[in-house]
């Protein structure tokens, strides 16, 4: 994000259940132990360098240690300033997917059960919908928009340009892979074929509309997936959503339980 960027959410998300806790943990955790163990860090350091200088009998070097004070404060700043950018951009993705992930579960009034942040083998998967509509694995891009100029999403059929400019990574095959790899999944784990359909959603940004209802995935703005799931005919029964949610429950439980 540069400063001619800018998030596209409106609105932060809403707050998320034991929020308060992790806050009140990751603040313990700064201050009863990171402070502190830095602090630790440089009297060792310097004791470290005082016995040195004792044993070998060496003179006092201020001209070598501020040189080397002055590299290191310079690389700590340079560090500073682009791990600052990295940060944004990190928190605008957090905030982004909390905020389509909090406008999923309004789905579960219809029927849909909702899966959020499935680990795989070096990806993850956003979030992940069941229900009679079928099985869907969203994918948020919570690109920044231009404050001036062409701020839309259009996409083809083959090709996401984001205000007119093709993006480096191609989202397409990153959403379509994840649904290849949930269907097999699902159907390895329940002995069942699964179909599952690929959705890339970009809150806070205008998507031009999909002419043709029939491609191999959608891309929407998150605000849009209701009414494109209640146009699609029923594909899954309620014992196959049950059936289906059952094992990918099973799956998250074991991989946190393995992750621990």
């Amino acid at each position: 994000m540069n400063n001619e960027d800018r998030s596209p959410l409106k609105a932060k998300p809403l707050r998320t259940p034991g929020q308060s806790v992790e806050e009140a943990k990751a603040k313990l955790i700064e201050d009863a132990f990171e402070t502190p163990a830095l602090l630790a860090m440089c009297m060792l350091m310097l004791a470290f360098f005082e016995w040195f200088r004792v044993i070998f009998s060496l003179p006092p070097k201020p001209v070598l240690f501020t040189i080397v004070a002055a590299v290191a404060v310079g690389f700590a700043v340079w560090r500073w300033f682009r791990v600052r950018r990295q940060t944004r951009a990190l928190r605008q993705a957090i905030e982004g997917e909390k905020v389509v992930g909090q406008f999923l579960e309004s789905l579960r009034e219809r029927g849909y059960r909702v899966f959020h942040d499935l680990i795989g083998e070096g990806f993850n998967v956003d979030h992940v919908l069941i229900g009679p509509a079928g099985v869907f694995t969203i994918e948020t891009k919570t690109w920044s928009k231009p404050r001036r100029g062409d701020a839309r999403i259009e996409f083809d059929g083959e090709t996401i340009r984001a205000g007119g400019l093709e993006p480096d990574r191609d989202p397409i095959i990153q959403a379509s892979a994840q649904a290849a790899w949930l269907k097999a999944l699902l159907t390895e784990s329940t002995g069942k074929p699964f179909s599952v359909w690929p959705v890339i959603v970009f809150p806070g940004w205008f998507v031009e509309p999909c002419i043709d209802r029939k491609r191999r995935i959608w891309v929407l703005n998150p605000r849009a997936l209701p009414a494109f799931l209640d146009r699609e005919p029923r594909r899954v029964s309620d014992e196959d959503v049950a059936l289906g949610s059952f094992h990918l429950s099973r799956f998250v439980r074991s991989g946190e339980a393995q992750r621990a």
